[in-house]
């Protein structure tokens, strides 16, 4: 496999293996040993995690507070444009944000560390996002930031996505950055 460094330290692009012929295909969407010693995940993954998404959706940005979980994402159906924006305190890159394509064709997955927000548009007429998570889901924990702040400029390939109510309530990063710097307190 193939780990192709960001501008967000810790946050990769993977791109497996692929192994294939006139039959199909097949790949490694995780190992364990591999992917510490190549990409840097040496968290423990504790849930998997599977959204079909319309066309135009938007599913962003989340995070949770107190216990952040880090997310290995792929796509299996379709295509996503996905977004990391980096929430670590201390970083040289807090507030930055990476984006992919990630698809059922290209097989590429990202990683995003504990400490970042995350969300995705589909592009495609519909996508599969899957996910492993290096924390359980807490409803209690998430919080999110606006999909469209102005102080983050987002480069989303839809100016008009269908969002849910909670994400268009979301608070602009400069609300909610000292709470961040001061774990939430």
């Amino acid at each position: 496999m193939k780990v192709i460094e960001t501008k967000l330290k810790g946050c990769v692009i993977i791109e497996p293996t692929i192994f294939g012929d006139d039959r199909g295909f097949f790949m490694e969407t995780f190992q364990e040993e591999r992917y510490a010693q190549l990409a840097g995940i040496t968290q423990k993954f504790v849930q998997d995690n599977r959204s079909r998404s319309e066309q135009n959706v938007l599913r962003g940005l989340h995070f949770q507070k107190y216990k952040p979980q880090g997310k290995l994402v792929s796509v299996t159906q379709g295509e996503v444009f996905d977004v990391a924006v980096d929430l670590r305190p201390d970083s040289e890159t807090f507030g930055c944000w990476e984006s992919i394509l990630l698809s059922s064709e290209n097989k590429l997955q990202f990683w995003v560390p504990p400490g970042f927000a995350h969300g995705f548009c589909v592009i495609s007429e519909s996508a599969d996002f899957q996910y492993k998570c290096t924390d359980y889901y807490d409803p209690s924990d998430e919080s999110g930031l606006l999909w469209n702040d102005p102080d983050l400029s987002i480069d989303w390939p839809n100016s008009d996505p269908l969002l849910s109510d909670k994400d268009i309530k979301q608070p602009r990063l400069f609300e909610i950055e000292d709470k961040i710097k001061n774990g939430w307190k």
